[in-house]
């Protein structure tokens, strides 16, 4: 077990009350003359604290860095036309097995063009999150654990990727009133040695039995605000790679109160294209209940990654957690506990705390 997990703890109280005294506020924005175009701006900052041994390890890797750092810009072209970028410096000052800490290097994390055909229909064009899962298609700064499920990702390296994010074009449509919603996108993928491969295909469906979440990321906790269930299954392929999901999400008000619940299962396969991922099975389960008069919100994930192939080491990561909604997702602070399993190794374990500041 990690040594000193008490630094992480007390680091969290020093942040959780930084949260309470200066929510953060309302988007800044800026309007041409017309009234027609619109700048907004923003930015995501995750502080974090983190001490980890991993699966197998007898070590501790103890870390205070920032996880992300992102300038955020959105806005309107037009009354058609929309945008969003953003920018990030990730794991900023965090240690590197070779001793050195992660550079300050920006990247370009999103660059999305939206054109609205008509209400229901909207093509996204740019540097796009593909929507292999639904976990895959939320916004982070949502998230309702401390990050991303730990294999939400895992075929971007294959595909050529970044962090799931892949140059290509993508029609959303909205059927049956808004209960039915389609996802077909074209990407780069892997282009092969001569750049000359097929392109990535993906397809998605979802079924809304009562609110629709219409946004290009899906939405986290709304704190009981919508009535979001959402029943839908992807299939993401190029060549002769594969990967296929069915998922399920629900935030729901219980009282005075709220609930979430999510649970992603997805096949992935490389084949001959992807050599280096083999067939795999991953399971993602999060649940989170959020207790609106102490602003506080328990929550639990759990991620299991199974090979077909006997002689690879299976692995499963649990982390409980507590966290406090200062401002909603605007300031807020997540304490959590981990444990890392993997075949044939010792127990890994994991203790970190997040401060989030959003505006967006």
């Amino acid at each position: 077990m990690p040594r000193n997990p008490v630094v992480v703890i007390a680091l969290a109280v020093v942040m959780a009350g930084a949260l309470s005294a200066a929510p953060a506020r309302a988007q800044w924005s800026l309007s041409a003359n017309d009234g027609k175009a619109v700048l907004n701006v923003g930015f995501l900052s995750q502080t974090q604290i983190e001490v980890l041994r991993a699966a197998g390890s007898h070590a501790d890797a103890q870390n205070v860095f920032v996880r992300r750092a992102r300038l955020v810009l959105g806005g309107r072209i037009d009354a058609r036309t929309s945008f969003f970028i953003d920018t990030d410096v990730p794991n900023l000052g965090k240690g590197q097995a070779t001793g050195a800490k992660v550079p300050n290097t920006m990247v370009l994390q999103d660059f999305v063009l939206t054109q609205t055909v008509c209400p229901d229909f909207k093509v996204d064009a740019g540097l796009l999150m593909v929507p292999v899962s639904h976990n895959a298609q939320q916004s982070v700064a949502t998230a309702l654990a401390v990050d991303y499920g730990p294999y939400t990702f895992l075929q971007s390296d294959a595909t050529d990727s970044r962090v799931n994010r892949d140059a290509g074009i993508a029609g959303r449509a909205y059927l049956a009133k808004r209960h039915a919603e389609l996802r077909a996108g074209l990407y780069q993928g892997d282009r092969g040695r001569t750049s000359t491969a097929p392109f990535r295909t993906t397809l998605r469906a979802v079924w809304y039995p009562f609110e629709a979440d219409t946004g290009f990321l899906y939405s986290g906790p709304a704190f009981g605000k919508r009535r979001i269930v959402a029943l839908g299954g992807s299939y993401d392929a190029q060549k002769r790679y594969y990967a296929w999901d069915a998922d399920a999400y629900a935030d729901w008000p219980v009282g005075k109160d709220c609930v979430t619940l999510q649970a992603d299962l997805m096949r992935c396969d490389g084949r001959t294209t992807f050599a280096a991922l083999p067939r795999q099975d991953v399971l993602l389960v999060e649940a989170g209940w959020f207790v609106r008069r102490a602003r506080l919100a328990p929550f639990v994930q759990y991620a299991a990654r199974d090979y077909e192939d006997p002689l690879r080491a299976d692995e499963t990561r649990l982390q409980c957690g507590l966290a406090f909604w200062g401002n909603g997702h605007r300031n807020d602070v997540k304490l959590a506990v981990g444990k890392l399993t993997k075949d044939g190794a010792s127990d890994g374990a994991q203790y970190v705390a997040q401060w989030q500041v959003f505006a967006f």
